[in-house]
């Protein structure tokens, strides 16, 4: 058993317990004092009475008041959770509501903060009047982060502002979202069904709006409506339609919106036979998931095997779903829809190219390279999806355009539709003006977008440039590869906005870290896919006075060009220099590597990469994002305004007039 410090030990430590090891010896292998491992051991004796006794009230209590949840009971007592639920309920066993204690006991606390407890006296008893409950994100974690704490925190405001008592729930204190003057009441609890249950029922089951807290509190849709809890806004019939992969592409077939042809499988069988029909590369991705979690573009059939099974491990009841994979422009939409209308605030364009996940990609607001027929394009099926799914408040929607060279056509897909708000929103609401979290609660209480003075379609375009960027911490986590990918890895991003593109582009990616270097050393290494595309940009860079290195078969490219380069081989056993040490020495201020298809190669590039994060510099895995890093230095990186954002909207408005 791994009891040595690992993410696993605690596990570890339980299923040593289960079979016998002694609490002394458990405490003298791990230096945990053993009145820890006695409370864990406490665990393990109840679950052996679960599993042994009859349930009885006693013992429910018990095993509540020990943190059991009804899932697990039911489990270990061969039960369905509902059954373990009704039976407490009959029992009078429910968990009461204590008030969190801010003052040490030094005098009587006033603070709104409960946790639940299974005692006597219930502290939490129901707020009076019009209320509703936002169900927030909980832990910030790569995939959902702090923007969704943002539109919580919107929505309370937004609730109190109409009048209605806003009661938060989340289980992460570190956030704008649990503050005590955020909302009207807060309850520290586990974002489950059971917790969620438990407390709406304490408060007189109010409706409850699962659109703000990422994909967590969307999950809890279902499981709320089942149970006959009311849910504000979009129904978990409008969620489950955009993300059950069969009822959706059947959706958006009827709407005759193009989409990547694709299908939904549950075995590594099925998938390989997509694949075969498709061709690859293709996509694979869970459902029901945020941040890409497991998602990959794969280019065979060894590939497809392993990352299909990765994305079965992280819930087997869900399909896979496996796409044709489109290297077009990718754009994004974030709008406000009140069953009648579809408010659209602004597109946004990414400058890398669809593959990358969006929370990891630069997105420009206003887009800058679309056609007026392609703004109307998405305009119209934004429009279209937003009606025709019912929604009732917000919606992300993100569209590749493929163009065809030979006669300049475009054909837009629709990659995904998410009926609720994305990390986009705080981006997009900050450089159009447009409250959109407080239009979206406004609609769930029943007032339309025309009676809070809007109307559908898109928002008038600002005269200013916004720009956001991903932000990554690849330093602080060993092992991980920092290619970019469909897999989320950035953990926060920034806003650059100015009067223009490349003084906002400069902004966001000075703050990012993202900024090329002066002028300094840079090594490249592309992959042969690439080696044409990447001439401009090896040619900007030997004009703006930086020293090349590249490895091998770059090098000869390089050559070829008639410009100089110091060949590097990224061959890490055979002499030196290699590659990692003209990182480690400092010659060298940026990374361009670009990585091929397949595995091994990714292994061949992971010491440079994993190098250049550690040494904390700038390394592009996208042409796409080197690209306009090294324009944006070419045309000068202090070339930008500082003031408050008021004054670029109100400078925008007057423009207008």
């Amino acid at each position: 058993l791994p009891l040595w410090p690992n993410d696993l030990r605690l596990w570890a430590i339980m299923a040593a317990l289960r079979r016998g090891m002694k609490v002394e010896e458990i405490s003298r292998r791990t230096g945990i004092d053993p009145w820890f491992i006695t409370k864990l051991k406490n665990i393990v004796q109840m679950e052996r009475r679960l599993l042994a006794e009859s349930l009885t009230p006693e013992l429910l209590l018990e095993a509540k008041q020990l943190g059991f949840s009804d899932k697990q009971i039911a489990t270990l007592a061969d039960r369905l959770p509902e059954q373990v639920r009704q039976l407490r309920q009959s029992w009078g066993i429910k968990p009461v509501y204590k008030m969190v204690d801010t003052c040490a006991a030094e005098f009587e606390a006033e603070t709104p903060y409960f946790y639940s407890t299974y005692e006597r006296e219930n502290e939490a008893q129901p707020l009076p009047g019009r209320k509703a409950v936002v169900i927030g994100s909980g832990p910030i974690r790569i995939g959902q982060g702090i923007e969704f704490d943002y539109c919580c925190v919107h929505s309370s405001w937004a609730l109190q502002e109409a009048g209605v008592k806003s009661i938060m729930v989340n289980s992460n204190p570190e956030t704008v979202s649990t503050d005590f003057d955020i909302s009207s009441r807060l309850y520290f609890e586990p974002l489950d069904e059971e917790s969620l249950r438990d407390i709406l029922e304490n408060e007189g089951n109010p409706p409850s709006i699962v659109q703000f807290g990422g994909q967590t509190a969307i999950n809890l849709a279902g499981p709320l409506e089942r149970s006959g809890q009311p849910i504000l806004g979009s129904g978990s019939e409008t969620i489950d339609l955009a993300e059950d992969r069969g009822r959706f592409d059947d959706f958006i077939a009827r709407l005759g919106i193009p989409r990547p042809p694709g299908a939904a499988v549950r075995t590594v069988e099925e998938a390989r036979e997509v694949a075969r029909f498709l061709g690859y590369p293709v996509l694979v991705r869970p459902s029901y998931v945020l941040g890409g979690m497991a998602m990959e573009i794969v280019h065979n059939e060894e590939e497809l095997t392993r990352f299909v099974e990765l994305a079965a491990s992280l819930e087997s009841k869900k399909v896979i779903l496996v796409d044709k994979y489109l290297e077009g422009k990718e754009v994004e939409v974030d709008a406000v829809a009140d069953g009648e209308e579809v408010l659209i605030p602004g597109i946004m364009e990414h400058i890398e190219r669809a593959g990358v996940h969006s929370g990891d990609s630069i997105a420009v607001y206003p887009g800058i390279n679309l056609t007026s027929k392609e703004v109307e394009t998405i305009v119209d099926y934004t429009t279209r999806i937003g009606l025709a799914l019912g929604v009732r408040g917000l919606i992300n929607v993100q569209y590749v355009i493929m163009r065809d060279q030979e006669n300049s056509d475009s054909t837009i897909y629709v990659l995904e539709v998410n009926p609720r708000a994305s990390r986009t929103v705080p981006f997009i609401s900050k450089v159009t003006g447009v409250p959109l979290v407080r239009l979206a609660i406004k609609v769930m209480l029943g007032q339309s977008l025309r009676q809070q003075g809007y109307q559908g379609g898109l928002w008038r375009k600002q005269r200013l440039f916004g720009i956001k960027a991903p932000v990554f911490s690849m330093s602080k986590l060993p092992r991980v590869d920092t290619y970019l990918s469909p897999e989320m890895k950035s953990t926060g991003e920034v806003l650059g906005i100015d009067l223009s593109f490349e003084a906002a582009l400069t902004k966001a990616l000075l703050s990012s870290g993202l900024a090329f270097p002066t002028q300094s050393g840079v090594l490249i290494s592309i992959a042969d896919r690439d080696k044409a595309e990447s001439v401009p940009l090896i040619r900007r860079l030997s004009e703006l006075g930086y020293k090349l290195y590249a490895t091998e078969g770059t090098s000869r490219l390089i050559q070829s060009l008639g410009l100089p380069v110091t060949l590097i081989t990224k061959k890490l056993g055979e002499g030196h220099p290699n590659v990692v040490d003209v990182i480690q020495s400092g010659e060298v201020s940026a990374v361009i590597n670009t990585v091929t298809s397949g595995r091994i190669p990714l292994k061949d590039g992971f010491q440079v990469r994993r190098a250049a994060a550690e040494r904390r510099i700038s390394c592009f895995t996208s042409l796409d994002t080197a690209r306009v890093a090294i324009e944006a230095l070419a045309n000068g990186q202090g070339n930008y305004n500082i003031k408050p954002l008021e004054e670029y909207l109100k400078e925008a408005s007057l423009e207008r007039k």
